[in-house]
């Protein structure tokens, strides 16, 4: 029985939308967690990824502040804290609706910190994690991005892009002069040169993330709305927090398998820091895959390795049978 539900439930006291779909409600629920914070990707989800609902029930969530879940959003409640609660219970919900003991998830970017948080603190119904842009040290992480594009830049001899460099300048702690506009300014340059991913159509903002959103047909005016207002908001609130994060030091124990899917050209959070985060974590299982061709999102350079390694290394079967 196919289902295809966009809907909102509360999550911590406060309605935010999810969409499910799937071919078959007994198939393992996998939920996505989306990067940013505040950056949605239901729309890839169910548009370029829906060939994944013949073995998942998959769900996409907007996160708090973030696109369906933007409007009435009070920024005190944008911590790491609550959007790792809300996420607990949206997992918990999602057991209760489709009669699970466990379900998966995969997180991208800022998602997979949340995914990393959510499966170390609370790893009861997770069956399996799997992480890609992979992000292990908030602080480190924003210190080699910065040095990539400025290298790149200086090797380029882009004038205009390294000006804006040492005007936006090293960040601190992970935070750049200037908080949100700073941070974008980099991130145009990084992609300019290939960091977030070698496909020269993505090596722009509006290319690789916002021309997707429009023309998927995913969102409500409401919903578009939310993301463009909702992508400032959330990364305003968040991301001082967000760049105190230190995996290595923090979490390293998990209770369930942990797969990372790495793309090796990734400068946007940098492959080369995954290795030694990887090599310390301890769980029933775990593995990391490199793709050679991806950057920051092998699920979209390496699309179907990505779906066919996620199927295979998920063990579907096995989980089908051990909620049977």
């Amino acid at each position: 029985m196919m289902i295809d539900r966009i809907e909102k439930i509360s999550l911590g006291g406060f309605s935010q939308k999810i969409h499910i779909k799937t071919e078959n409600p007994a198939n393992p629920v996998l939920l996505f967690l989306h990067g940013g914070p505040g950056v949605c990707n239901r729309h890839t989800v169910m548009t370029t990824h829906a060939d994944l609902t013949d073995t998942f029930t998959l769900a996409a969530w907007d996160q708090r502040g973030s696109g369906g879940s933007y409007w009435g959003c009070d920024p005190a409640t944008l911590t790491i804290d609550r959007l790792v609660e809300d996420a607990r219970e949206l997992v918990l919900w999602l057991c209760r609706e489709y009669k699970k003991e466990k379900i998966f998830i995969i997180g991208g970017s800022w998602g997979s910190e949340l995914g990393t948080y959510l499966c170390y603190r609370y790893p009861e119904h997770i069956a399996a994690y799997v992480g890609f842009g992979q992000v292990v040290n908030g602080a480190v992480n924003e210190t080699l991005t910065f040095q990539f594009t400025l290298e790149a830049a200086e090797k380029a001899g882009d004038r205009g892009a390294l000006d804006i460099l040492h005007r936006v300048g090293p960040p601190v702690r992970g935070v750049y002069k200037g908080g949100f506009s700073g941070m974008m300014a980099q991130r145009r340059i990084m992609m300019k040169y290939g960091g977030y991913s070698p496909d020269k159509r993505k090596r722009s903002n509006f290319r690789a993330l916002v021309l997707p959103m429009l023309l998927s047909g995913e969102y409500s005016l409401s919903d578009l709305i939310g993301v463009a207002k909702g992508y400032k908001f959330v990364l305003t609130a968040m991301w001082p927090e967000v760049g105190t994060t230190d995996f290595p030091a923090t979490c390293t124990e998990f209770k369930m398998p942990y797969f990372i899917f790495d793309g090796v050209l990734d400068q946007n959070t940098p492959a080369s820091l995954v290795q030694g985060y990887f090599d310390l974590i301890r769980s029933p299982k775990k593995e990391l895959i490199w793709f050679e061709h991806s950057g920051h999102n092998p699920m979209g350079d390496e699309g179907e390795r990505f779906k066919k390694l996620l199927r295979e290394k998920l063990e579907i079967k096995d989980a089908i049978n051990d909620q049977q």
